[in-house]
């Protein structure tokens, strides 16, 4: 599916528009992502916290992996009902503190940022509004440049929430190998963007539930896909790690539930195949396009922390070209608004 002959919902041109989007936050933000790196002082920092709920939660979820593997910190991620329910004070003041948020409008999001600032924590505020609340309550923003985002389904903004995390642990780490990876994300995703995930998404489309296989870097990926398969097509879907999958999990896992697996490649690639094989081998639908013997197109080699971002945009694209097909509202899912708030 190409731009010129996208259905005409605003969550496919939305998806047309990501290798454009991220382009722009490669031209636009580069020069501010650098000045937040450079103010951030690593010196005092012994640990990091990200905040997000939804979809920025699962851009979150790859953040941490980022901030992990290659800052070597231990990054948590926030709970932010422990300020605005529970009403504490968490110590923050050795933290590197990371909100994501694509409207920066959730009071509860707002409210713990601004304790994690007030407890002398190094803020900074990932937004596609720069003059949300969010940004108001950290010290340090940076704005995505995704453009304006209308359909419900978030696709264009975590694409370049993610690709903004990718950026800002490049500059804390001055690594200039992952800088170039960088640069490469706009071709690299419109690659992805040619891909055809169909097959899966209308095996999802009838079934009574389905599964997202991920780890490491990818599991934030799987999270916001299995996500985005209950928001766009309305079916129940649950994100494992590899890791984890083949425990309790395995044993809901029946015929009928559509298994898709997002190996970015990497050090935890081996062990997505072997769970994925072993889903096979138990009569499980299992789509990929990665092993020995893809069931879907894939990208070919590349780099993980590239590609576990890269892996959503044909998830979103065929999630969207189904639920077009079927007739639902792809644009304004029943019960579902653009922005949630809660506190």
């Amino acid at each position: 599916m190409t731009r010129s002959d996208a259905p005409g919902t605003r969550m496919s041109r939305e998806v047309a528009e990501i290798p454009q989007a991220a382009a722009r936050l490669l031209d636009e933000g580069r020069v501010a992502i650098a000045q937040v790196a450079a103010a951030i002082d690593m010196g005092r920092v012994s640990h990091a916290v990200v905040s997000g709920r939804g979809s920025s939660g699962h851009a979150g979820t790859y953040l941490r992996y980022l901030i992990e593997t290659r800052l070597g910190l231990s990054a948590a991620p926030a709970a932010p009902s422990v300020v605005t329910r529970y009403g504490a004070s968490p110590r923050l003041g050795e933290a590197l503190y990371i909100l994501i948020s694509q409207s920066g409008r959730s009071p509860d999001l707002v409210a713990a940022a601004e304790q994690a600032t007030a407890a002398g924590a190094q803020t900074i505020a990932i937004v596609n509004d720069a003059g949300s609340p969010a940004a108001r309550a950290c010290r340090h923003v940076i704005p995505i440049a995704a453009g304006p985002e209308l359909a419900v389904a978030a696709t264009k903004t975590v694409i370049n929430t993610m690709l903004a995390g990718l950026l800002l642990v490049g500059a804390l780490e001055q690594d200039k190998a992952l800088a170039a990876v960088a640069k490469t994300a706009p071709e690299r995703l419109a690659q992805a963007l040619a891909l055809d995930w169909s097959p899966w998404a209308r095996r999802l489309s009838g079934a009574p539930a389905g599964f997202v296989i991920g780890r490491g870097l990818s599991l934030g990926s799987a999270r916001e896909a299995a996500l985005k398969a209950a928001e766009v097509l309305g079916v129940p879907a649950l994100a494992y790690s590899a890791a984890e999958v083949l425990h309790g999990p395995k044993a809901a896992i029946r015929s009928e539930h559509p298994i898709l697996g997002l190996n970015a490649g990497g050090e935890v690639s081996d062990s997505i195949e072997d769970a994925l094989a072993t889903l096979t081998r138990q009569g499980s639908p299992v789509f990929s396009g990665s092993g020995t013997k893809p069931s879907l197109p894939g990208l070919g080699p590349g780099d993980p922390a590239l590609d576990a971002i890269a892996l959503l945009v044909p998830v979103y694209r065929a999630l969207e070209a189904e639920a077009a097909r079927l007739g639902r509202d792809v644009d304004s899912p029943p019960g579902l608004r653009k922005v949630t708030e809660t506190l």
